[in-house]
């Protein structure tokens, strides 16, 4: 029988109109443009002030469905990767399905932090795979500025909100997802975590006092462990492909840190030319930032091109998709 492969067959963003630039945010905490620069490679990020999470990524959706002419009532299935959901139930998919109009699909959340989208892109190609789905929509979305303290320059200068949406659709001629390695490791909680709101910490007066609703982060710790193991399980992929550096056409990197990008992208051995960076008009869009970096080089991209998509994330969780881009 001939395989089926899950292939992305389109790809759309959406961002939110307010923009938030250093200078702005050097007013509110003790930092500078050129701090804040050369530290995370950020000039400014994208604030959603006028709906949520769902309407992020709904509009994104639309804007898919749209571009492709393809009926909502065509999906499937919808997954949302997500940290920052509407609600604690229902699944902020379930919300985006209905505000897309899309009747017939069933949906679900995937959580993994800053690695939701490939975690969900990896689950979702199995449905393709397996022949049970035509039509999959996978979305990475985060609010993020919903839980950023803007008097903690540690996290506030890093993050923005921000939608990317892709199809995965079936593929017979060897193009779409070939292979993942995702990993997680939850030791790391102690080290990048929102600490309140959930069943460990319920709200309450001295939570919202303490202020631990909001994203705590040690710095330090978290790039370190960034910058071995995104770099390492990127490098790792190729390896098991039988991939060199001149074979890979595009490395697609979580928009973090321009630090961390800069050593996936050597210990690939990658030239800058084949590596995707928007994170200076962006920030970190935790879930959101590959698709929204497939959205932004669509038009450079070329059927057969081989790429890697890599992403490290709160939990901590890290991994890479190797995927051949189908048009």
């Amino acid at each position: 029988m001939e395989k089926i492969t899950a292939a992305i067959t389109g790809v759309q963003g959406y961002l939110p109109d307010y923009i938030l630039t250093n200078e702005e945010l050097s007013k509110k905490v003790d930092t500078s443009d050129e701090w804040i620069t050369s530290r995370t490679g950020i000039k400014e990020r994208r604030i959603m002030k006028d709906g949520c999470t769902s309407d992020m990524a709904a509009r994104a959706v639309k804007g898919l469905l749209e571009k492709m002419n393809i009926d909502p009532m065509d999906i499937d299935l919808i997954i949302v990767a997500t940290v920052t959901a509407d609600y604690p139930f229902p699944s902020t998919a379930n919300l985006v399905a209905d505000k897309a109009g899309l009747k017939k699909a069933w949906s679900f959340d995937v959580n993994a932090a800053c690695s939701g989208f490939i975690y969900a892109l990896s689950t979702g190609s199995q449905f393709i795979e397996t022949g049970k789905y035509k039509k999959v929509i996978v979305v990475g979305t985060d609010m993020m500025s919903s839980i950023i303290d803007y008097t903690d320059r540690a996290t506030c200068v890093i993050f923005g909100d921000g939608a990317g949406a892709v199809l995965l659709e079936p593929n017979h001629e060897g193009m779409g997802i070939q292979d993942f390695m995702l990993h997680s490791d939850g030791s790391g909680v102690q080290y990048l975590v929102q600490p309140a709101g959930g069943a460990a910490k319920p709200a309450s007066h001295e939570t919202v006092d303490e202020r631990l609703h909001y994203v705590k982060q040690e710095g330090k710790q978290v790039f370190k462990f960034a910058v071995t193991n995104m770099a390492e399980v990127s490098a790792q992929i190729m390896e098991r492909n039988n991939l060199t550096s001149e074979d890979v056409d595009w490395l697609v990197p979580h928009q973090a840190n321009l630090r961390i990008i800069d050593a996936t992208a050597q210990r690939m051995g990658l030239p800058n030319e084949k590596v995707m960076i928007n994170i200076q008009k962006y920030g970190n869009t935790t879930a959101g930032t590959l698709p929204l970096c497939l959205w932004d080089y669509e038009s450079q991209l070329k059927k057969g091109d081989n790429i890697i998509l890599s992403a490290f994330g709160g939990g901590f969780t890290w991994g890479a998709v190797y995927l051949k881009w189908a048009y």
